[in-house]
């Protein structure tokens, strides 16, 4: 992972780590995706890629977390921290799959 993508992605982790999760989305459910799992799941491969490589099974995981957030946000209205949540969830998951892609070649 190059400086300033790890930079990025340790900034964009605090403030993660420091967001509330929108407390009017716990047990909800947008297009089939759970959106605690889906937070749990980006949260577990952006924690893990930051300690090291991500292996195959987290990387299927990313992908697929990252596939589901991008279904969600279009459906999360105008729910302010609602959206910056997910947002900054997906802009985690971009970067990290990318990185992990770059190494996996």
């Amino acid at each position: 992972m190059s400086k300033p993508q790890l930079d990025l992605l340790s900034q964009l982790w605090d403030e993660h780590m420091r967001a509330p999760f929108p407390p009017h989305l716990r047990g909800r459910e947008i297009n089939g995706e759970d959106l605690v799992l889906l937070d749990a799941g980006i949260a577990g491969c952006v924690s893990s890629s930051l300690s090291g490589p991500l292996d195959e099974k987290r990387r299927r995981i990313l992908l697929g977390c990252l596939a589901a957030v991008e279904k969600v946000l279009p459906s999360l209205g105008d729910g302010g921290d609602a959206i910056e949540y997910y947002e900054r969830l997906r802009a985690m998951a971009a970067l990290t799959a990318e990185v992990s892609n770059a190494k996996a070649r």
